[in-house]
């Protein structure tokens, strides 16, 4: 189990001290219900803020999936980027400006995509003109497989991190959709399912990060500090 909000709360339209305290309180339950500390985060929505990161990292969070820098590798997540937003009323050389990149930080980004996500299409949500829901999944199945049989051909290692909501993929239509794709992939060599947290522990084994970085917080500090306080 990872972070996800507590009611699915979107963390550009929050306060930081309101972001903290979803936070604070779902960590405290995960760890409650699980015996142990969550190590991964997905924002709702795929919904970032500017201080969402060290949020995480200030928690011991070690993975996220949220971000879609990539398709289908893992990478170190970076914080406080900034650009020159454009401006029609100015010259365009006021805004022409490369983007700035920020801290590069300890924390592992499992790529999300919305083209291996099963709600934007067969999901119905009022008010939003491309989820009707009434998408053949077929079509579907076809982009989720292209998708994989590309990185099969192009990479010697990816990963293939699908999007799945109970509410969407746990309808018959859907579910048979999946039949059909994990099959599709299970019949190539190689594959190998695994948790976000496997693929976290594969990419760290692997790689390093950037000097200086900013790291997560030990998660049995934090841990440990959470039973004194109830203890106290």
């Amino acid at each position: 189990m990872i972070l996800h909000g507590y009611s699915h709360e979107n963390p550009v339209d929050m306060t930081f001290e309101q972001q903290r305290d979803v936070l604070d309180k779902t960590w405290k339950l995960l760890t409650d219900f699980c015996g142990k500390p969550p190590r991964g985060s997905v924002a709702p929505w795929w919904e970032t803020s500017k201080e969402g990161t060290e949020l995480m990292l200030s928690y011991g969070i070690e993975y996220d999936h949220s971000m879609s820098h990539h398709d289908c590798q893992a990478y170190w997540l970076r914080t406080g980027d900034s650009w020159t937003k454009i401006d029609y009323s100015k010259k365009a050389e006021e805004w022409m400006k490369p983007l700035v990149k920020g801290q590069e930080t300890g924390l592992v980004e499992i790529p999300g995509s919305w083209y291996i996500d099963d709600l934007p299409p067969m999901m119905f949500i009022k008010n939003s003109a491309n989820s009707h829901g009434w998408v053949n999944p077929r079509d579907v199945e076809d982009i989720w497989k292209d998708h994989f049989d590309y990185f099969y051909r192009e990479y010697d290692e990816f990963i293939f991190p699908m999007t799945i909501h109970p509410d969407v993929s746990g309808r018959p239509h859907v579910l048979l959709m999946h039949e059909r794709i994990i099959e599709h992939i299970n019949k190539h060599e190689g594959v190998k399912w695994v948790t976000m947290a496997e693929m976290c522990d594969h990419f760290k084994s692997k790689q390093t990060p950037a000097p200086g970085a900013l790291m997560p917080a030990d998660a049995q500090d934090v841990l440990r500090k959470y039973q004194d306080s109830k203890v106290t």
